[in-house]
């Protein structure tokens, strides 16, 4: 069981950055892979990047060179730093969190992310 709370979503223009945090409580942090997700209105949900339990990262394509996620295992917090931001990556921003050993997930509530001039 856990719980996740993000934030840091905002307004931001076109070429900005932009770093969204998800805090985790009520179990070990550290045992879980860590991923957030997109969702455009009227779009499916997609995978933006994974961080697993010793640091592995993955990104989807279209996010590559410009986001980085990390995880932060003493904070129990999973971050995405977002550069060089596009009107394409104008979505809600969720994370979710994977539990390694038994494989349940869980996720949070999700933070605007509105890229525009």
């Amino acid at each position: 069981q856990v719980q996740l709370e993000e934030s840091g979503g905002d307004l931001v223009q076109p070429g900005g950055s932009l770093r969204l945090s998800c805090a985790a409580s009520g179990s070990i942090f550290s045992i879980y892979i860590m991923n957030w997700y997109r969702q455009a209105p009227g779009k499916q949900r997609e995978l933006v990047a994974t961080i697993g339990i010793n640091g592995r990262t993955n990104y989807a394509d279209s996010v590559k060179g410009r986001f980085t996620i990390s995880r932060d295992n003493a904070k129990n917090t999973v971050y995405l730093q977002m550069n060089s931001l596009k009107p394409e990556d104008t979505a809600v921003y969720y994370c979710k969190a994977d539990n390694a050993i038994t494989k349940a997930d869980y996720w949070g509530q999700g933070t605007q992310v509105t890229v525009s001039s």
